[in-house]
């Protein structure tokens, strides 16, 4: 049952129990969960948002993985082509 409907159908609980002699604690109830509904509804878009955030902090963090793995093999590189590093350390092949 979707938003519109809901409403639609307590708008005609209230309306067909306006007769009887229960009416004000049947509208209350009514009203209680109408407001319940709408908080509900509420939390369900926080936690949309929420989500949506997360989704694009993981890409972000899986973008900034991804680079920082591309930079290190580039580094290697860089490393094993040096012709001062006889060792194949960083160093350089000098002594610390």
């Amino acid at each position: 049952m979707d938003q519109r409907s809901l409403e639609k159908s307590l708008s005609e609980l209230l309306q067909t129990v306006g007769v009887t002699s229960d009416a004000p604690e049947i509208a209350t109830a009514v009203q209680t969960t109408m407001k319940q509904d709408d908080q509900l509804q509420q939390a369900v878009t926080s936690l949309q948002d929420s989500l949506d955030y997360l989704r694009l902090t993981v890409k972000y963090l899986l973008f900034d993985l991804e680079a920082t793995r591309r930079e290190n093999a580039h580094l290697r590189k860089m490393l094993e082509a040096d012709p001062n590093n006889e060792n194949g350390d960083a160093n350089g092949g000098q002594p610390e």
